[in-house]
């Protein structure tokens, strides 16, 4: 995909649907009593991974473009699930099926079979959980099992282990405490709460009882990880705005390094939609100044840090990324792929240990970059291009379609 530089970028933009509600929504509805209807729902190639394995599961789901339609089975059959490229897909639905008394095989693309799994396995067990994986990756497979409560802490604050850990704990006799050293993001919380959950959360833990679900009708908002993109070209290039996108609170870390870099932006029109607060958020260019990141900040910006970098790479000053391990286990290493990303278009950025020194001032030249099937990388190398001298060359740019596949089309490619 060849990027053209940009003079000037404006526009009002209707980024798709939240890519991890939009999982919740599928796969909860699919576990539950009674049909839903999810409206905006995000259909990239992983979602449509949720679909496919809650099919396999066997509920019945269909969808008339961005509407899903769900109707629910308390009760699973064994299955053989191929979760693509999707990473949330299995790590949640271990969870889910692991209190079901039902057996299922997990299966992924060569991508996906390379990412550890016994990071949400190994605490699965705790409760009682009978799950093997495959030297710690993929293929797993969870068998029938009594599940009994406990207290579970999570070794990393992951909104997917955590989230796994819930889900199982709704199939458990008693309570189950999952406690995280940092607290995550929260949808499956606040939409199990929704579904009639007996489950309260309290700091960084979370109680859950043996509940079922009762199916409810969910309009997702549009995604903040999504939307950053085009907040990163107002930001670099003129003035966009993004409609409905949901500003949870534990989603919005980008808005607080906007703060910090000195990033113009306002939230407009806010509301709240199916639980999830959602505004309009418009962003003007800016002077941006370097900044420094730590680990406190990362479940609610990991996904984001990628596009972060580029605006390093225009800010004045040096920008200090820590804490961000979570990179490694991605699509790709992004702590690697950003790094080489920015210096392959003229930027100066080193890779540490736990994530990135970028040393801004100079912006970006342009060229050619690996997306290495990593969507965030490709979408961040798209901002870093058409903000650069003279543009240049994403390889392997169709990887955009796991969450984004209007993403070319909008930026006016």
């Amino acid at each position: 995909m060849i990027i053209p530089k940009k003079e000037n970028f404006t526009g009002t933009f209707d980024v798709p649907g939240d890519k991890s509600i939009t999982h919740r929504a599928v796969m909860f509805n699919a576990a539950a009593r009674g049909s839903a209807v999810i409206k905006n729902a995000l259909l990239g190639d992983d979602c449509l991974s949720t679909i496919g394995c809650m099919r396999a599961l066997g509920a019945q789901v269909s969808t008339d473009g961005n509407t899903v339609y769900v109707t629910g089975t308390p009760q699973f059959r064994d299955a053989e699930c191929d979760c693509g490229n999707s990473g949330t897909t299995m790590r949640l639905l271990m969870g889910l099926v692991a209190g079901k008394g039902v057996n299922v095989k997990f299966t992924g693309d060569a991508s996906l079979s390379k990412r550890p799994m016994e990071r949400v396995a190994a605490p699965l067990r705790l409760l009682g959980a009978s799950v093997e994986t495959t030297g710690g990756t993929a293929p797993v497979y969870v068998r029938a099992a009594r599940l009994r409560g406990c207290v579970a802490d999570t070794k990393v604050a992951s909104a997917q282990v955590k989230s796994a850990l819930i889900l199982a704990a709704l199939g458990a006799d008693g309570e189950t405490q999952v406690r995280e050293p940092l607290r995550s993001r929260d949808h499956t919380e606040r939409m199990l709460a929704a579904m009639g959950a007996d489950i309260r959360a309290e700091g960084n833990s979370v109680f859950v009882k043996k509940s079922e679900l009762r199916c409810v009708d969910v309009d997702v908002p549009a995604d903040i990880s999504s939307a950053a993109y085009f907040m990163a070209l107002g930001a670099l290039l003129g003035e966009t705005v993004c409609k409905n996108v949901g500003i949870n609170p534990t989603r919005t870390g980008i808005l607080r390094v906007f703060d910090r870099m000195g990033v113009r932006y306002a939230l407009e029109n806010e509301r709240t939609v199916c639980g999830e607060p959602v505004a309009d958020i418009r962003v003007r260019k800016s002077a941006m100044r370097g900044i420094r990141l730590t680990e406190e900040m990362m479940p609610s910006l990991i996904d984001e840090i990628p596009v972060i970098a580029v605006l390093c790479a225009f800010a004045e000053g040096e920008s200090v990324i820590s804490g961000a391990q979570e990179l490694k286990v991605k699509e790709s290493d992004r702590i690697l792929t950003t790094s080489e990303m920015l210096n392959a278009l003229g930027g100066d950025c080193t890779p540490t240990e736990d994530g990135l020194i970028v040393r801004g001032g100079k912006g970006l030249r342009g060229g050619k970059i690996n997306s290495y099937g990593d969507h965030r990388i490709a979408m961040s190398g798209a901002v870093a291009l058409s903000a650069s001298g003279t543009g240049g060359e994403i390889v392997g740019a169709e990887c955009v379609n796991i969450s984004f596949p209007q993403f070319y089309a909008m930026l006016g490619i």
